[in-house]
C-alpha cells in the first residue's frame, strides 16, 4: 500500500450517510496534505496524512448558507470532525465523527472525479483575486426563479468545486480588480427534482466581474442544452488555501 500523502490528490464527490440522513458533495485533496470542499449548505477545510495503508483526516465543517428557509441537517458551526479510513477499489471509505455531535457516527465515501479536461489556468496578476475556499450564491436573472449555493476553491488560475449536485471544473484570469473565466458544470449525483435547469446537461458557463479581498462577484451566462440562461454569483472567502 502506498504511504505519504499522493494516495489521496484531486477532485472527489464525497457522499455520507449518519444516523440524521445522507448528503454528497465535493472535496479536493492537494499534494501538500490539505482538503478543502463543501456541499450546499456548508464547507470543510482541514488535513489528512496517510501511513501504512490508513489515512487520517480532520476537517472543520463550517455553515455558509444562511438563508432563512435552508434548514441545515447538524445545527453546529465550526465543527471539527475525525475521520479514519482506507482505499477500498476505486473509492476511499472512511468512518469517523465529531465531539461537537455526540452519537453521530460519519460513514463516508470518497470516489474520484476525473478533472482532466479542464481548461488550462489563467493568468492571475501580482494584484489578482487570492487564492482560497470560497462559498458561491448564485441567482438567475430573466425572471427565472432559482438559485443555488456551493463552494469554489480559486487556485491561480485554477477552478474547482461544485456543491450537494454537481461539481465544477475551470479557469479564471485576475487582475486590476476584474476578473473573467470559464467553468463546466456537471451532475456528480441526480439532480432532476432539485436542480432541474441544469439536471442532465454538462453545462457550460463564461463570466466576468469584479473582485476585492473579501471576495467576488459577476454575471454569466450558462448553456443548458439548447436553453442560454443568465445568472449572478456572489462569492465570499472562506478560508484561505494552503499547498
Amino acid at each position: 500500500m502506498q504511504s505519504g500523502q499522493g494516495v489521496l490528490q484531486g477532485l472527489y464527490k464525497f457522499s455520507f450517510v449518519t444516523e440524521r440522513g445522507t448528503g454528497c458533495g465535493v472535496m479536493f485533496a492537494t499534494e501538500g496534505g490539505r482538503l478543502y470542499g463543501g456541499d450546499s449548505g456548508s464547507s470543510f477545510a482541514g488535513s489528512f496524512t496517510s501511513a501504512d495503508g490508513v489515512i487520517a483526516v480532520e476537517i472543520t465543517m463550517s455553515r455558509h448558507n444562511h438563508y432563512p428557509n435552508y434548514v441545515p441537517m447538524f445545527d453546529v458551526d465550526h465543527a471539527v470532525l475525525n475521520f479514519t479510513g482506507a482505499p477500498l477499489g476505486e473509492e476511499i471509505h472512511f468512518e469517523g465523527g465529531s465531539a461537537a455531535l455526540p452519537g453521530i457516527r460519519f460513514k463516508t465515501v470518497l470516489s474520484r472525479i476525473n478533472d482532466s479536461d479542464a481548461p488550462p489556468p489563467g493568468e492571475v496578476g501580482p494584484d489578482g483575486i487570492s487564492n482560497g475556499l470560497y462559498s458561491i450564491h448564485i441567482r438567475m436573472l430573466d425572471g427565472i426563479d432559482a438559485g443555488n449555493t456551493g463552494v469554489m476553491l480559486l487556485q491561480d488560475g485554477r477552478i474547482r468545486g461544485g456543491d450537494a449536485f454537481f461539481d465544477y471544473i475551470g479557469a479564471y484570469s485576475a487582475a486590476n480588480g476584474r476578473w473573467k473565466g470559464e467553468l463546466v458544470n456537471r451532475e456528480h449525483t441526480l439532480a432532476q427534482s432539485e436542480r432541474p435547469i441544469f439536471s442532465g446537461h454538462e453545462v457550460g458557463i463564461g463570466f466576468s466581474g469584479t473582485y476585492d479581498p473579501d471576495g467576488a462577484e459577476g454575471e454569466a451566462t450558462a448553456l443548458a442544452g439548447k436553453r442560454s440562461i443568465r445568472f449572478k454569483a456572489v462569492l465570499r472567502k472562506l478560508a484561505e488555501v494552503e499547498d
